[in-house]
């Protein structure tokens, strides 16, 4: 199973036009927020997607969403309500009560991915203002038996790096 994770976009949907275009054979799309667009842009059908805390016209985002990807389970969320700009725990502790797998989030644009107590957290970082890093960027999960690989790319789908995990 792939899982495509985007962040932070803020308004630009050509960009999330671009990456979803350069990837149609994922199983599935999550945007952790701040798209800035309207909940029904097109370019977000069938997307996973919370609301961020520059997400306040459309009411229609949640704050919180959780899915199954086959026999994984995913919370997404902004970070914005979890203070992640500070530390992840609270983040950890709600990942845990949802029964997470696997918990993506953005808000503070620093791409990043880390094995807690058996879950993976990702940030994909930003597609138009990174933050520690020049590359905007987003992230491709694969779910293979029992690993995870991360592959991290550019807005222009450049392979940045890849990290292995396992379940």
């Amino acid at each position: 199973m792939k899982l495509l994770v985007m962040s932070d976009t803020h308004g630009d949907a050509e960009v999330i036009k671009k990456v979803r275009d350069n990837h149609p054979q994922v199983d599935a799309v999550v945007h952790c927020g701040d798209s800035e667009l309207p909940y029904d842009h097109a370019y977000l059908e069938g997307v996973e997607r919370v609301r961020g805390n520059c997400d306040r016209t459309d009411e229609r985002f949640p704050n919180e969403k959780v899915f199954e990807l086959g026999e994984t389970t995913v919370f997404v969320t902004h970070g914005h309500l979890f203070n992640v700009k500070s530390s992840i725990l609270s983040l950890m502790y709600r990942a845990k009560e949802v029964g997470a797998n696997i918990c993506c989030f953005g808000h503070s644009h620093l791409l990043g991915a880390e094995m807690i107590d058996g879950i993976l957290f990702i940030n994909p970082g930003s597609l138009l203002k990174p933050r520690g890093r020049a590359e905007k960027s987003y992230v491709i999960v694969t779910i293979v038996d029992h690993s995870y690989t991360v592959q991290c790319f550019t807005d222009d789908s450049e392979l940045l790096e890849t990290i292995e995990f396992t379940r």
